[in-house]
């Protein structure tokens, strides 16, 4: 009799709290136990297209930093956007996805662990049964749920959580803890979650450098000009600093931050000379006005890009927030640091151990 392939799904109970990066340092944690691993997401959000066939983002980007054959990427179902709704609203779409489910993951032997990425929270995907409750029942899947910490109230959302997926919850990764949270994360919350049944795997400090846009993602979200140095489109953001006061309280605040993206007018000189020196990345200049040539001689030699846009201060702020907000790990800096992250801070032999897994071998 064939041995039965595990599945572990990786959940979540809000959008953007972390599961592409669970699941890349988990991953990387259980190849180097030997253990044959594939990946899959049932539900795609992010498309982009290759060549002549589109791909789901994720995937792409996990698949080739975990270096994964063709046979150990489980496929996408469906894609969750705008024209797949309004098709499954009309009933032009019938697909029992539940049967794809049996037919594409259930039929297919892919290595001695499946970990897939879940849907955004507990409740996307209903509509067409892939839900994450939907897609462990189909799978008889372990669940791991990533929860970005928010307060000592986030509690209440595991144990919420806990209610809903019931004994396939294995574990939880507490995710994104303020350095001065920790103690009371240690002290207070992990210990009462233990009670509830509730094993917490990995408690992860803050990391600047996870939250961290690139100057190209910025430019990109901004609909912005490169005035300057698009050549270092790849420097990594990780604060948004306003330069809308006098230039000296600018230089006072702008010597306290780091690796900032500094936005203000184009006509404010002053406050573009100071941010760039200091610890700017970019510099971001809003109402369509070019700094002088002085201000690009300088920002050419600091290798700081310039970006001017068509928009004001406010609207300029809210799309550099959102995209903050919304952060995706497709830089190598970022998966080898969460890759330190996961090995410091996540329990991988208590998790083998709640999957029934023994590793292979234990690589160096």
């Amino acid at each position: 009799m064939p041995k039965s392939h595990k599945y572990l799904l990786i959940g979540s109970t809000e959008t953007y709290s972390g599961k592409s990066a669970t699941v890349l340092g988990l991953s990387h944690q259980l190849q180097q136990k030997g253990l044959d691993i594939a990946y899959g997401k049932p539900l795609g959000t992010c498309l982009t297209t290759c060549g002549e066939t589109v791909v789901e983002e994720d995937v792409q980007f996990v698949a080739l930093s975990l270096n994964l054959p063709e046979n150990r990427i489980a496929p996408t179902l469906l894609t969750l956007d705008e024209v797949n709704v309004q098709k499954r609203l009309r009933n032009q779409d019938n697909t029992d996805y539940h049967q794809s489910l049996i037919q594409q993951y259930l039929q297919v032997s892919r290595g001695d662990l499946v970990l897939l990425e879940g849907p955004g929270d507990l409740s996307e995907g209903n509509l067409f049964n892939l839900s994450l409750l939907q897609v462990a029942e189909v799978l008889e899947a372990a669940v791991l749920l990533v929860a970005r910490y928010n307060s000592l109230l986030s509690v209440e959302a595991l144990l919420a959580a806990k209610q809903r997926v019931g004994d396939r919850l294995i574990g939880v990764v507490i995710n994104d803890i303020p350095t001065e949270q920790l103690t009371a994360v240690e002290t207070l919350l992990r210990p009462f979650l233990e009670q509830q049944d509730i094993p917490v795997l990995a408690a992860l400090p803050k990391n600047d450098l996870l939250r961290s846009v690139s100057v190209g993602e910025l430019a990109n979200q901004l609909n912005a000009e490169v005035l300057c140095r698009s050549d270092r489109l790849d420097l990594m953001v990780e604060s948004l600093a306003i330069g809308a006061m006098n230039v000296n309280s600018a230089v006072k605040y702008f010597r306290k931050r780091r690796n900032m993206a500094v936005v203000t007018g184009g006509d404010r000189v002053e406050i573009q000379q100071a941010a760039l020196e200091t610890s700017t990345q970019c510099l971001i200049l809003t109402g369509q006005l070019p700094p002088p040539a002085f201000i690009l001689h300088r920002a050419e030699e600091l290798e700081i890009p310039i970006l001017s846009v068509d928009l004001d201060t406010l609207t300029t702020v809210e799309i550099v927030d959102r995209t903050f907000g919304q952060v995706r790990l497709h830089e190598p800096i970022k998966v080898e640091c969460i890759r330190q992250l996961m090995a410091e801070h996540f329990d991988i032999d208590r998790l083998l151990s709640k999957l029934g897994l023994t590793p292979a071998t234990t690589l160096s």
